[in-house]
Protein backbone atom coordinates (compact mmCIF):
# COMPACT_ATOMS: atom_id res chain seq x y z
CA UNK A 1 0.00 0.00 0.00
CA UNK A 2 2.78 2.52 0.82
CA UNK A 3 4.50 1.90 -2.69
CA UNK A 4 0.85 2.72 -4.71
CA UNK A 5 0.34 5.63 -2.16
CA UNK A 6 4.01 7.08 -3.50
CA UNK A 7 3.41 6.80 -6.60
CA UNK A 8 -0.14 8.35 -6.30
CA UNK A 9 2.44 11.35 -4.96
CA UNK A 10 4.50 10.88 -7.79
CA UNK A 11 2.11 11.13 -10.34
CA UNK A 12 0.35 14.59 -8.81
CA UNK A 13 3.56 16.37 -8.79
CA UNK A 14 3.93 15.11 -12.94
CA UNK A 15 0.50 16.39 -13.46
CA UNK A 16 0.91 19.66 -12.02
CA UNK A 17 4.01 20.06 -14.15
CA UNK A 18 2.14 19.14 -16.92
CA UNK A 19 -0.56 21.53 -16.40
CA UNK A 20 2.09 24.73 -15.94
CA UNK A 21 3.41 23.74 -19.06
CA UNK A 22 -0.11 24.61 -20.55
CA UNK A 23 0.13 28.29 -18.80
CA UNK A 24 1.97 31.08 -20.78
CA UNK A 25 5.00 30.71 -18.99
CA UNK A 26 8.48 29.12 -19.81
CA UNK A 27 8.72 25.60 -18.70
CA UNK A 28 11.53 26.12 -16.67
CA UNK A 29 9.97 28.31 -13.98
CA UNK A 30 8.20 25.09 -12.46
CA UNK A 31 11.32 23.94 -11.36
CA UNK A 32 13.42 27.35 -10.52
CA UNK A 33 10.34 27.80 -7.92
CA UNK A 34 9.92 24.31 -6.64
CA UNK A 35 11.64 24.80 -3.12
CA UNK A 36 9.88 28.15 -2.64
CA UNK A 37 6.66 26.91 -0.91
CA UNK A 38 9.41 25.61 2.45
CA UNK A 39 9.96 29.51 2.79
CA UNK A 40 6.84 28.94 4.84
CA UNK A 41 9.30 27.14 7.79
CA UNK A 42 10.68 30.50 8.65
CA UNK A 43 7.58 30.35 11.10
CA UNK A 44 9.50 28.12 13.47
CA UNK A 45 11.84 31.05 14.17
CA UNK A 46 9.15 32.26 16.46
CA UNK A 47 7.51 28.92 17.78
CA UNK A 48 6.27 25.47 16.83
CA UNK A 49 2.52 26.36 16.73
CA UNK A 50 3.35 29.43 14.57
CA UNK A 51 5.41 27.57 12.39
CA UNK A 52 3.21 24.76 12.44
CA UNK A 53 0.59 26.59 10.78
CA UNK A 54 2.75 28.59 8.47
CA UNK A 55 4.04 25.32 6.72
CA UNK A 56 0.40 23.49 6.47
CA UNK A 57 -0.73 26.70 4.92
CA UNK A 58 1.70 26.46 2.48
CA UNK A 59 1.65 22.68 2.09
CA UNK A 60 -2.25 22.17 2.39
CA UNK A 61 -3.32 20.42 -1.12
CA UNK A 62 -7.03 21.56 -0.46
CA UNK A 63 -5.39 25.09 -0.10
CA UNK A 64 -3.26 25.18 -3.85
CA UNK A 65 -6.00 23.72 -5.19
CA UNK A 66 -8.43 26.47 -4.37
CA UNK A 67 -6.01 29.01 -4.94
CA UNK A 68 -5.51 27.03 -8.73
CA UNK A 69 -9.25 27.14 -8.92
CA UNK A 70 -9.75 30.89 -7.79
CA UNK A 71 -6.95 31.38 -10.46
CA UNK A 72 -8.67 29.59 -13.43
CA UNK A 73 -12.00 31.81 -12.21
CA UNK A 74 -10.39 35.23 -12.70
CA UNK A 75 -8.17 33.75 -15.88
CA UNK A 76 -5.40 34.86 -14.08
CA UNK A 77 -2.27 32.47 -14.84
CA UNK A 78 -0.16 33.39 -11.88
CA UNK A 79 -2.72 32.48 -9.80
CA UNK A 80 -3.05 29.38 -11.24
CA UNK A 81 0.18 28.93 -11.59
CA UNK A 82 0.81 29.04 -7.81
CA UNK A 83 -1.45 26.53 -7.08
CA UNK A 84 -0.15 24.02 -9.29
CA UNK A 85 3.60 24.98 -7.74
CA UNK A 86 2.17 24.24 -4.16
CA UNK A 87 0.11 21.03 -5.18
CA UNK A 88 2.81 19.69 -6.51
CA UNK A 89 5.80 20.73 -4.22
CA UNK A 90 2.66 18.98 -1.63
CA UNK A 91 2.63 15.99 -3.35
CA UNK A 92 6.79 15.76 -3.57
CA UNK A 93 6.91 16.05 0.00
CA UNK A 94 4.81 13.28 0.72
CA UNK A 95 6.64 11.26 -1.85
CA UNK A 96 9.15 11.75 0.66
CA UNK A 97 7.60 11.30 4.18
CA UNK A 98 6.68 14.57 5.00
CA UNK A 99 3.37 15.16 5.97
CA UNK A 100 1.42 18.39 7.48
CA UNK A 101 3.14 19.34 10.66
CA UNK A 102 1.41 19.05 14.12
CA UNK A 103 1.96 22.18 16.48
CA UNK A 104 4.10 19.91 18.77
CA UNK A 105 6.96 19.01 16.66
CA UNK A 106 8.49 19.77 13.23
CA UNK A 107 8.86 15.95 13.34
CA UNK A 108 5.30 14.95 14.57
CA UNK A 109 3.48 14.91 11.08
CA UNK A 110 0.25 13.20 9.65
CA UNK A 111 2.23 10.93 8.46
CA UNK A 112 4.34 9.70 11.37
CA UNK A 113 7.67 11.00 13.25
CA UNK A 114 10.20 12.04 10.81
CA UNK A 115 14.04 12.04 11.77
CA UNK A 116 15.75 9.42 14.61
CA UNK A 117 13.16 7.94 16.40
Amino acid sequence: MKTILKLEEALQLIFAAYLSTLLPFAWWWYWVLFLTPDVSMIGYVLNTRVGAFTYNLFHHKGVALAIYIFGIALNFHEVQFVGLLLFGHSAFDRLLGYGLKYADSFQNTHLGRIGKA
